[in-house]
């Protein structure tokens, strides 16, 4: 007979068990961790190797002592991601929204998808309480997430203010390239440009003109 010592101390191994078996097969990289009587195997997708901005999938498999697997109906669960180190009391990154979803051979377990915004260290934490009957003790699960670098990274702000700068200068440039003139017809200012010599040439030949012909007639007076 096992004394109540004993039992106590038992508890967290028959209620990991059945997850610590599945998590050591060979294909997957799942994280056990225990909180009072319920245990948490969390995995997140694409096999655990999420990159910033591109949609990951975090579920948690939660069991209870015995190995009974507690659904979301049955888990008034809370999921929040910080920046790693966590620090109490600081301000979520994301809150993503749980749905009850079917991963492998489970189903109906808390499960969300989220988007890292930056590459680096995540914190998720899933926090939960009994509710429809169910028996468990409230917990608190954490899981550290490395986030790789993504394919499309986030544009800083920097940059956004001087595309917008250079696109401004492009307008305006644009819209000093060309003259309209009383006919209605558009000449391009380099068009403008390489008429000025012989409109200077023209009015120079005109001038002319004119004092000759002012010259020739002071001499028949």
């Amino acid at each position: 007979m096992f004394s109540p010592a004993k039992i106590s101390r038992l508890t967290p191994v028959l209620l990991t068990a059945p997850l610590l078996l599945w998590a050591e097969m060979p294909t997957l990289a799942h994280k056990v961790e225990v909180s009072d009587n319920v245990a948490g195997l969390w995995h997140v997708e694409p096999n655990h190797n999420p990159k910033s901005g591109e949609p990951a999938q975090v579920w948690v498999a939660l069991t209870q002592e015995g190995g009974a697997i507690v659904p979301l109906e049955q888990c008034d669960c809370k999921l929040t991601v910080y920046s790693a180190p966590y620090t109490e009391g600081e301000t979520p990154v994301l809150e993503p929204t749980l749905e009850a979803i079917s991963a492998e051979q489970y189903q109906g377990i808390p499960g969300a998808e989220v988007v890292f915004p930056e590459a680096g260290e995540y914190e998720l934490r899933l926090n939960g309480a009994p509710q429809a009957g169910a028996d468990f003790q409230p917990f608190e699960l954490s899981y550290v997430a490395i986030v790789g670098r993504g394919t499309t990274p986030a544009t800083s702000p920097s940059t956004q203010t001087i595309t917008s700068t250079e696109a401004t200068q492009t307008a305006d440039n644009q819209s000093t390239e060309n003259t309209v003139f009383g006919d209605g017809q558009t000449i391009p200012a380099n068009q403008n440009s390489s008429r000025l010599p012989i409109i200077i040439l023209v009015v120079t030949l005109l001038l002319g003109g004119l004092g000759l012909i002012v010259r020739q007639s002071k001499l028949f007076r």
